[in-house]
């Protein structure tokens, strides 16, 4: 009787434990993103961000590849020791991991973010990285106002839920619909997996975007109530800023140049074979040589014509 007591309350703690320690999905109740999907989503971690008291933390935020160099995210991400939103990096490192939905792999590239740029009134920053990134397909910037009931997708490497000690080792993504537009900013609710999907802390930056080739960026992760929830979560549109981001970013969407090949060196001539001189001889070398012949020809004439006795005719 003990041992069959023993057995229902250790099955009883199980099943407990279970129940309290099974985690919600990160973007709460969102969805595991599997290897080689979303490959422009991007962790941003700091190691380092100086305190009001002299201290240093560490954090994280999310964002999206817009350019091989350049990531999109909030410009709540990079605020110095006084809670002030600032353009520069603000922590020791900031390193972006791109293309890893799973961070304990080796999969996508790491770089550094060297540059940021805040816009100034939205809550969006640009972040430089030190080394461009090639091999994924950036985002493409969505140009026209969003509407409502349209439907986007976001993904991100938030916590689990909002008292979650730790961010999402696995990018999450949940589906989403618009329910109001504003002049700089949307309303979006959770629509799948559940009602209660939401973005949660460290999924700021983080873009909401239309699933396509390219896909699309519509808005970018900013504020809302503590996840899990349901009801509207607060965005930055793209479409509103397209022109300042363009602006910053411009010149590296254009393509670049294919190096042109190098000219191939001429080949040098050959050098014409130097001609023997044929020296002449001139016309005083030619009368000296000639002298001996002349006189020797007029020996034998004179020789010839004289008379010779017994010989002669008369007429």
């Amino acid at each position: 009787m003990k041992t069959l007591s023993r057995v229902l309350v250790a099955v009883v703690a199980i099943l407990i434990t279970g129940a309290v320690s099974t985690p919600a999905h990160a973007i709460a109740n969102g969805e595991g993103v599997p290897d080689g999907t979303y490959e422009f989503a991007v962790k941003l971690t700091d190691i380092g961000i100086p305190t009001a008291d002299g201290g240093k933390r560490n954090s994280s935020c999310s964002g999206g590849l817009i350019s091989p160099r350049w990531v999109l995210t909030a410009g709540h991400c990079f605020k110095d020791e006084n809670d002030q939103r600032v353009s520069r990096t603000v922590a020791d490192k900031t390193i972006a991991t791109v293309g890893r939905a799973d961070l304990k792999g080796k999969a996508g590239f790491s770089a550094n973010v060297v540059e940021v740029r805040q816009h100034g009134t939205a809550d969006v920053a640009l972040a430089r990285l030190d080394k461009p990134i090639t091999g994924i397909t950036p985002l493409k910037l969505n140009r026209k106002k969003p509407t409502d009931g349209q439907r986007l997708r976001l993904v991100g490497f938030g916590l689990t839920s909002g008292t979650a000690k730790q961010t999402a080792s696995r990018l999450q993504t949940g589906q989403f619909e618009v329910t109001s537009v504003a002049k700089t900013e949307l309303s979006v609710e959770g629509i799948a997996p559940r009602k209660t999907t939401s973005a949660c802390p460290h999924d700021s930056g983080g873009p909401y975007f239309a699933d396509g080739k390219p896909a699309v960026v519509v808005a970018v992760v900013s504020r809302g109530p503590r996840c899990p929830h349901s009801g509207a979560d607060t965005s930055t549109r793209v479409d509103a800023i397209a022109p300042w981001i363009l602006s910053v970013v411009g010149a590296d969407l254009k393509p670049r140049p294919k190096p042109s090949p190098s000219p191939v060196p001429a080949k040098p001539r050959a050098a014409a074979a130097p001609q023997a001189s044929v020296s002449e001889p001139t016309p005083p070398l030619l009368w000296i040589a000639a002298i001996p012949l002349v006189l020797l020809v007029g020996a034998l004439i004179a020789w010839t014509v004289r008379p010779r006795r017994g010989t002669h005719r008369r007429r």
